[in-house]
């Protein structure tokens, strides 16, 4: 069953961001706290 996840802001200033890398495949099972992905903002990349 799909899930929405809704990205953060990882900064105040942070207004998009791009998906760099999915940690995750589909189907697999993830719990609160687990590393999905990777986002690329214009300074920095930050695991969500």
């Amino acid at each position: 069953m799909p899930t929405d996840i809704l990205m953060p802001a990882l900064s105040p200033t942070m207004e998009e961001g791009t998906l760099a890398k999915w940690h995750v495949k589909e189907g697999d099972s993830v719990s609160s706290g687990d590393v999905i992905a990777e986002i690329e903002t214009d300074k920095a990349t930050m695991e969500v």
